[in-house]
Formats: C-alpha cells, sequence, structure tokens
C-alpha cells in the first residue's frame, strides 16, 4: 500500500537539511530543470527494484550476503569504460571471495551510477592559496575547481545523464559471458602481499576457489548458477530531494504473488491446444483477479539511503523516503539513539518488509564497543528482529588526518578491519548477524598501473608517506583493489570457519590489524596493480 498523506512532493512542508541554496544568478533554472527531468526515461525499472527487494529479503533472512561499494564521491569524469569496468570487476571479485566462504549468494550494490552529491559538515571550506570558498557537494551541485563552486540546477540534468550513460554500459558487460562469468575470475596474483604468513592463508582460499571452479567446469554444473546469473545493482544517498522527486512515477506494482501463479502456469510438457487454450484461460482469469496496485518507485537508483545527518525523524528526507517502495538504507551512527532508531523505522516501514531497510552502521573503532550492542538489543526488543538487514560501515567513523599532511585525509586498514571484526562478534554475542558490508573503495589505477594510495597499511602496509603516490579522491578516502580484496578474505574467511563450527582464527585478522608498513621488498602487485617501494 502507499504511505498514507504522502506524495513525492509532501517533502517540501518539513524541515531539511543539507538542501542546496541557489544564488540568484542560476536558482531561476531550476523549475525548468525539474520539468526536464520528469519527462526522461526511467534509469531503472520497477520490475528490476521488485528483483532486488526480493534478493534483499534473502539477505535479511540469513540466506545470502550483501555487498555495497563504490566511491565516495562519484564524479562525472568517472563516466569512462575503465573507470566503470574497474569497479565492477572488484565487486565480483570481492563477491566470488565472500561466495567461496560464506556458501551464500552475494547481493552486490555498487556505490555508482549516479552518487554525484555529497553531504558536508561546513558550507565553506579554506582552500590554501585561494581563502575561504564554498564546499565542494559533489557534481551534480558545483565544480571541485575554485572557480566552479557557485552551485548550478542544470548540473543535474548532467547527474542524470552521466548515470544514464553508466547503467549503460553496465548492463553491457554484465550481459556479456566473457565479463560477467564468476568462472573465470582474474588472476590471482597475491605479490602485493607483503607478510609472509598473510600470503599463505590467501592463497590457501584462493587455490580452494580455484579448485573448487574447476570441478564445477569439469561436471558441468555452471549453467543457471549463481556463477553465471550476476547482477550489480545501483544505489546512491538520496539527499538532493528537488532530483529524487522529479525522478519518483506511480508504476505498476508487480506482487510476488502473481510471479508464482504466472510461473504455476507454465507447463514443462507439450499441450493440446484445447488445453492450452484453457490454460491461457486460467492465466487471464488469475491475473484479473489481482488487485491492480500502484506504487511509487524512485527511478534514478535501485537503492537509496538516509545519511547520518539527514535521517530526523521530522525531516524532509525521512518523509520522502517514507513513501517510495524501493529498498532504503539507514546510515546509524554514534548519535542514533536506540528509541529513535525504532521510531524511524516504524516511519519508513510500517509494513514491517523484511529487507525493506538497511541499517548501515558507521561507529568507528573505538565507539562500536558500546554504540551497537545497545541498537542490536532495541532492534530485537521490537517488532523488527527478523525484518531489518546489519551492515557494517567501517569508513566513516575512522576517517583521520595524515600525520605528515594534517590538511589530508586518511584511513587506517587496522581500524577498518577492527571494527568489521568487532562487528561480527557483537552481532554473535546479541544472537543476531551482520548480513551486510558497506565501503568506500575503487579499482583506479593511474596510467603506469599503481593504485590509489589513499588508505593506509592492508597487505600492502602502505606508509603514511606513500599517500602522495597516487591520492585521487575529491571527497573521502577509498580502499584500493589489494585492501579491498583484504576485506573479502577476511569476510570470506571468517564465515568459514563459521560453517565449521570454529572460532574466528586471528591469523588474517592480526596481519591486516598489525600491518604497519615496515619491513617488504616493494614487490609488484597483480597485473596492472603495482605496490609502491618503501
Amino acid at each position: 500500500m502507499s504511505a498514507p498523506n504522502w506524495t513525492p512532493d509532501s517533502w517540501r512542508s518539513k524541515k531539511i537539511l543539507q538542501d542546496v541554496v541557489y544564488p540568484p544568478e542560476t536558482e531561476h533554472k531550476l523549475p525548468a530543470v525539474t520539468e526536464t527531468l520528469r519527462k526522461l526515461p526511467p534509469l531503472v525499472s520497477n520490475d528490476e527494484i521488485e528483483r532486488l527487494r526480493q534478493n534483499l529479503a534473502q539477505v535479511a533472512a540469513g540466506k545470502a550476503f550483501l555487498l555495497q561499494g563504490g566511491d565516495c564521491a562519484e564524479l562525472f569524469d568517472y563516466c569512462t569504460p575503465t573507470m566503470i569496468e574497474s569497479k565492477l570487476k572488484l565487486l565480483l571479485a570481492m563477491s566470488l571471495i565472500i561466495i567461496y566462504g560464506a556458501r551464500l549468494p552475494v547481493v552486490r550494490i555498487l556505490r555508482g551510477a549516479g552518487q554525484y552529491a555529497k553531504p558536508r559538515s561546513k558550507p565553506t571550506e579554506v582552500v590554501p592559496g585561494v581563502g575561504e570558498v564554498l564546499s565542494f557537494r559533489g557534481d551534480n551541485v558545483n565544480g571541485f575547481a575554485v572557480s566552479e563552486r557557485t552551485p548550478d540546477p542544470s548540473r543535474l540534468t548532467q547527474s542524470y545523464f552521466h548515470s544514464s550513460s553508466t547503467l549503460n554500459y553496465m548492463r553491457s558487460l554484465l550481459s556479456s559471458p566473457r565479463f560477467a562469468s564468476l568462472h573465470h575470475p582474474l588472476s590471482w596474483s597475491l605479490s602485493h602481499v607483503r607478510s609472509p604468513a598473510l600470503q599463505q592463508a590467501f592463497e590457501r582460499i584462493v587455490d580452494n576457489l580455484t579448485d573448487a571452479l574447476d570441478f564445477i567446469d569439469v561436471v558441468g554444473g555452471g549453467g543457471g548458477s549463481i556463477l553465471e546469473k550476476v547482477e550489480v545493482w545501483t544505489s546512491h544517498e538520496g539527499l538532493l530531494l528537488e532530483y529524487e522527486e522529479a525522478l519518483t512515477r506511480p508504476m505498476e506494482k508487480i506482487t510476488q504473488k502473481e510471479k508464482k501463479v504466472e510461473r504455476k502456469l507454465v507447463s514443462p510438457y507439450p499441450l493440446s491446444r484445447s488445453a492450452s487454450l484453457e490454460r491461457l484461460s486460467n492465466s487471464t482469469t488469475t491475473r484479473a483477479a489481482e488487485e491492480e496496485q500502484e506504487a511509487w518507485y524512485n527511478v534514478s537508483a535501485h537503492f537509496l539511503w538516509i545519511g547520518d545527518r539527514t535521517r530526523q525523524l521530522d525531516g524532509a528526507h525521512v518523509e520522502y523516503f517514507r513513501g517510495i517502495r524501493n529498498p532504503i538504507g539507514i546510515k546509524v551512527g554514534p548519535s542514533m539513539a536506540p528509541s529513535e532508531l525504532i521510531d524511524l523505522l516504524k516511519i519508513v516501514d510500517p509494513d514491517k518488509e523484511p529487507g525493506r531497510v538497511t541499517l548501515i552502521c558507521r561507529f568507528g573503532k573505538d565507539k562500536v564497543e558500546s554504540a551497537l550492542p545497545p541498537i542490536i538489543r532495541a532492534v530485537k526488543e521490537s517488532e523488527y528482529e527478523n525484518v531489518v538487514i546489519w551492515s557494517c560501515d567501517p569508513m566513516h567513523g575512522n576517517t583521520k588526518s595524515s600525520e605528515a599532511s594534517p590538511d589530508i585525509k586518511t584511513r587506517h586498514m587496522a581500524d577498518m578491519v577492527s571494527e568489521i571484526s568487532s562487528s561480527f562478534r557483537i552481532h554473535l554475542q546479541h544472537s543476531s548477524r551482520l548480513s551486510g558490508i558497506h565501503l568506500e573503495l575503487t579499482g583506479e589505477t593511474n596510467e603506469d598501473g599503481f593504485s590509489v594510495t589513499e588508505c593506509l597499511g592492508g597487505s600492502m602496509e602502505l606508509l603514511d608517506e606513500d599517500l602522495s603516490l597516487n591520492y585521487q579522491t575529491y571527497c573521502d578516502p577509498r580502499m584500493n583493489y589489494e585492501q579491498s580484496l583484504d576485506v573479502a578474505f577476511l569476510i570470506s574467511h571468517y564465515f568459514q570457519n563459521e560453517r565449521r563450527g570454529k572460532k574466528m582464527e586471528d591469523l588474517i585478522l592480526h596481519n591486516l590489524t598489525s600491518a604497519t608498513g615496515t619491513g617488504g621488498n616493494g614487490s609488484r602487485g597483480r597485473s596492472g596493480h603495482q605496490t609502491p617501494k618503501v
């Protein structure tokens, strides 16, 4: 059912935070821009959104795992074949590693094809040599260059077309067996791993995984398996409500019941003409008996989330999100009171639909021990215990300044891995289940084939002084290719031990949390990804 007393523009009667204030010289463009957006075709379909809802219901039931990752702030310049391919390849490689350890399907959601806006703690920032200027809010608001900091509504239209181009290329890649089949993953070079013990642990997983894939190929068991049907959904933070409203459409709600009935009506055997007509008549009658329903779908992405800065119960963003049928995420930070979370769930998910809401917890390694348990207890004591998905965002609570260059932001792999490990353990202690991970990551390399150097540590053991080698982000620091695989190996190892009834071995965890960048020989990493010499 549609949310009561809701329309795509009912958010306008509420207080809004993180709003964009357009100056007089550009504000007049906004009505024409939003009117254009309303007339443009959907970027995603209602059928796709419904399939994702079903997949996430499986995650909520503990029958699948959620992998969500991509850029912090996507740029229009990232809409290139190389950049799109590198992110998809990384998500596919990570998902394969997790599938092997967990023995569960992985639902892959890209932070991309629309992640062009970012909330900021301050409206202005100081640029060395220039002075105070408006903060960069993302490419669909203003440009990163100081000369382009004036917010311009016409960027919303550019956002639509860049999202469309990204989605179009994603779909073409994922429909290609040569690109999307998980039977033939990328070469598993682990020469970037500096710790011999960690390299040995990774190699054991890769050897076992490769043997399993070879066995499947030999016996011919790949057809129709989760290794062949690769889907990657899109997501972004639903921050700019004028854009989201313009791309919210009433569409037919395709129910699970109707789909099940249709499958029952298809016989695997040839039918006589009279029997075929009878079946057709029954099918038509059944579908006609279904009450035609419409729902409001946000067709800019499959999945949207509410940020930690815009989750006010009486705010504009919560009002908008409660009415769309898309599955949604809620960022849960240290300032979220347990009772506030339950009140929020009652607003955005009154029907308690499994998988409708993903709780993306972002506490930081120093606060997760005290902040996560009361949140879990509150949910378990409510009617949402087996309804929500628990996901860990180890990025946003662990941002620090570089010791060598305080103006540069970075993150330590030791901190992020610690928060992931603590989250698994805390959920287990409370008879709950961590079923997802939310990462800012990239497979991007420079012209020489070096991965980005934005986060410290990991199996590459990057040092603070290495940040300048290939620091590319325009917003928050991202895990590079090798560091992202570190996390995938960690999660796979955890689930493998869980399946075998063992306690989580500390080998991978110990090495990743203690990697400080000392030692090593500066060896080259996987093809196209090189470890800088330190």
